[in-house]
């Protein structure tokens, strides 16, 4: 059983209202001794509020001269903790506008205390009969829920959560995860998966406070960033699936006049495929390796390995559109966009978890 007094609770906060008041209220009354309150560059007209945080609750308080983003704030943190706070064995990060209840927090912190080797999320209902969930928030959430379900084969009911628990171990590998803003929460999901730690969801109250005005969150800016990753995926594939499909038309064209029975047109579409790809695969293979995936594995494994990837792609791809042609008789290149489309949603998650998996 964790004692309350070696819970870390880290505060990010941008331009706040009395609305952090009132969490330090409810952390002091309950006799949390560990508050840091991140002031991500704050305007100094909410000076008052930290001032408060650090003379009436006893707060530390952590100052960026600049915002920097919440992705920040969260490893100022954690490199506070791990460097100032030994007695600490457990950080659950809040949001400071009071949408997490002191009974959740402490819920959280228990489960990370009994594994501190997993990432434990403190998750809210977004289920349709939960009418207390403003329509823009569970539309964001269910959107990424199934966004990671369906590339990464991560599946999370609240990937958006900010009540989050840490033991040294975890805040210490997060430490190194990319991003400074809001797609650090994401970034960090991913980083999960790739160090192989667990992430545990601890069901919590689903508290929205006029309507999450309060929230300095950008649907659009923020959103782009969140989905970087896949967005360059996307991006990246599409430009290959571009090359690709263009030239295996071109091919299959050119085959076409030189040939007559339906066998022929079979042994045209897979000689097309092939070549189609390998040319396409060279493209993508850059493109991912320095821009995507960012990967710092050695680059002969990863050639091989993508090799690999594409010959069993390449496989499926020929011989899935011919099987497919020989039964049905549709167009082929239709046919090779519904065989790729397949492909392309499983191929996310090979390229992250194996082709390009960071050192």
């Amino acid at each position: 059983m964790i004692d309350i007094k070696d819970i870390a609770v880290i505060i990010p906060s941008l331009n706040p209202d009395d609305k952090l008041l009132h969490l330090l209220q409810d952390l002091k009354d309950a006799e949390f001794s560990h508050i840091i309150v991140v002031n991500d560059g704050s305007s100094c007209k909410y000076d008052f509020y930290f001032e408060q945080a650090k003379s009436e609750y006893g707060c530390d308080v952590v100052t960026h001269a600049v915002n920097q983003g919440k992705g920040r704030a969260l490893k100022t943190a954690f490199n506070y903790i791990l460097t100032d706070c030994p007695d600490c064995t457990v950080a659950v990060a809040v949001d400071s506008d009071g949408q997490h209840r002191i009974k959740d927090i402490i819920n959280v912190a228990k489960e990370t205390a009994d594994h501190p080797h997993a990432l434990v999320f403190g998750c809210r209902n977004f289920s349709k009969e939960n009418t207390n969930i403003p329509s823009k928030n569970r539309f964001g959430n269910v959107t990424t829920s199934r966004a990671l379900r369906l590339f990464c084969g991560i599946t999370l009911s609240d990937t958006q959560t900010g009540l989050r628990g840490f033991s040294r171990d975890t805040m210490r590998c997060f430490l190194a995860t990319e991003g400074e803003r809001f797609e650090y929460e994401m970034n960090m999901i991913l980083d999960a998966d790739e160090n192989n730690i667990e992430i545990r969801e601890v069901p919590i109250e689903t508290v929205y406070l006029e309507g999450n005005k309060s929230s300095h969150f950008n649907p659009l800016i923020d959103s782009i960033k969140i989905y970087s990753v896949f967005l360059k995926f996307i991006a990246s594939s599409l430009l290959a699936f571009g090359i690709d499909i263009g030239l295996y038309s071109i091919f299959t064209w050119l085959l076409a006049d030189a040939i007559s029975t339906p066998i022929s047109m079979e042994l045209a579409i897979i000689i097309s495929s092939y070549v189609a790809r390998i040319l396409s695969a060279l493209c993508n293979y850059t493109v991912n390796r320095k821009s995507v995936f960012k990967s710092n594995a050695a680059q002969g494994r990863s050639v091989l390995r993508y090799i690999l990837l594409c010959i069993v792609q390449i496989s499926i791809s020929a011989f899935g559109t011919a099987t497919l042609f020989s039964m049905l008789n549709w167009n082929e290149t239709l046919l090779k966009f519904l065989v790729d489309i397949f492909l392309f949603i499983i191929s996310f998650q090979i390229q992250r978890n194996w082709v390009f998996k960071k050192k």
